[in-house]
């Protein structure tokens, strides 16, 4: 099955991608998959774990089939052996999909949207087990498992404590944008096609077809002598697919998940870090990160980021809280400082009238090592600390 994208694309965005089209044309592996190599993060309890979600038509799963395409690839041996694989551990897609709970719906949503095979929103199940963290040894990071290079030529940044191939709101836009425009570049609009160049490279899958031709065979994804990785890489996606259209058939129980967003994004007009917002907002901190995993220092600043997720329950109190006076004035304890590329603990001090050992102290540090991004609390002007 093909798909023609309808969209008009900006010249921007058409540039860079074509820029990634070759750079994936001459570059096989631009855009790698880690798994099995992905390393995701250790199981967290989230507060989405604790979620009293009633069950109804028209929940996360029911969207999701609705959209599902490719079901006669479901009789391919490759895909079936998958299926069996699978079925012989339930508890891993289970696992899986826990930690899938607060995007699944959003994502599903933005697939739909773009009239994808519904099947994409299922893409991280095989990338990063839908970790946000997972990290490959060949340098790919996030639900989509971006390289670095590829990142960057689709404007996914890395700087001042944010990594956007982390950012699931912003990763999950590109991987759509990257798997639609390569099927229109290179594939006549072939979905399957872009997902193996997606995995191996366009040049790989490119070389892969040139080969069937001369061997007078069909040049589609399956009938295609692709590296192994590949060549098992939508059979495990329409596998792990056939498995939520029908999960009693195949001896898995779908932990239930609302047919809506989990968040809610908050603009950020100034430099704040989650704990800071947690601690005005009430909302537990960990909650805030789970949901940002992209900041890495635990801080947002409006020159790198325009919004924070929060959860979609504390959307209106934490609005309340950060438009109110209050929130906007100093701490009691003293003032915050952003760092910024370049600075130095003892600079910052000196700036500040403290001593070294002073904001050491106050920030809990062991050193002198500080990042860009990093929020540091500075307390009150000490004239004995001076």
């Amino acid at each position: 099955m093909t798909y023609r994208t309808t969209r008009q694309w900006t010249l921007t965005l058409a540039g860079g991608i074509a820029l990634i089209g070759a750079l994936s044309a001459t570059s096989p592996g631009l855009l790698a998959s880690p798994h099995p190599g992905a390393t995701p993060a250790q199981p967290t309890h989230y507060f989405w774990d604790d979620l009293s979600l009633e069950f109804r038509p028209g929940d996360a799963w029911e969207r999701l089939r609705d959209n599902l395409e490719w079901h006669d690839r479901r009789r391919d041996a490759r895909v079936q052996e998958w299926i069996d694989h699978y079925r012989a551990n339930p508890g891993n897609i289970v696992e899986i999909i826990e930690r899938a709970r607060p995007w699944m719906a959003w994502i599903t949503e933005q697939v739909e949207h773009r009239g994808l095979p519904g099947e994409i929103s299922l893409i991280p199940f095989v990338e990063s087990s839908y970790d946000p963290l997972a990290r490959s040894h060949r340098g790919a990071a996030g639900l989509w498992q971006f390289m670095p290079g590829t990142a960057d030529a689709l404007g996914l940044h890395r700087h001042n404590g944010y990594d956007a191939r982390l950012d699931v709101i912003a990763s999950t836009q590109a991987a759509l944008d990257y798997i639609e425009l390569q099927a229109e570049q290179w594939y006549e609009g072939d979905i399957e096609l872009s997902l193996a160049a997606y995995n191996a490279g366009a040049g790989t899958v490119n070389r892969a077809q040139h080969a069937a031709a001369a061997r007078g065979e069909p040049s589609d994804y399956w009938h295609l002598q692709l590296p192994g990785e590949t060549m098992n890489y939508l059979p495990k996606l329409n596998a792990i697919a056939a498995i939520i259209d029908d999960p009693e058939a195949h001896g898995v129980t779908l932990p239930e998940i609302d047919d809506a967003p989990a968040f809610a994004k908050v603009p950020i007009t100034a430099p704040i870090s989650l704990s800071q917002l947690a601690n005005v907002a009430g909302v537990d901190q960990s909650e805030l990160a789970a949901l940002n995993p992209a900041l890495t220092h635990g801080s947002a600043n409006p020159a790198t980021v325009d919004v924070v997720l929060v959860p979609i329950e504390q959307e209106q109190a934490i609005l309340a809280e950060l438009s109110s006076p209050s929130s906007r004035s100093a701490p009691r304890d003293g003032a915050q400082y952003l760092v910024q590329r370049g600075d130095s603990l003892s600079a910052i001090a000196n700036h500040h009238g403290i001593s070294v050992a002073e904001l050491r102290r106050h920030n809990g540090l062991d050193g002198d090592v500080i990042h860009a991004g990093q929020q540091l609390d500075i307390p009150h002007r000490s004239l004995a600390a001076r």
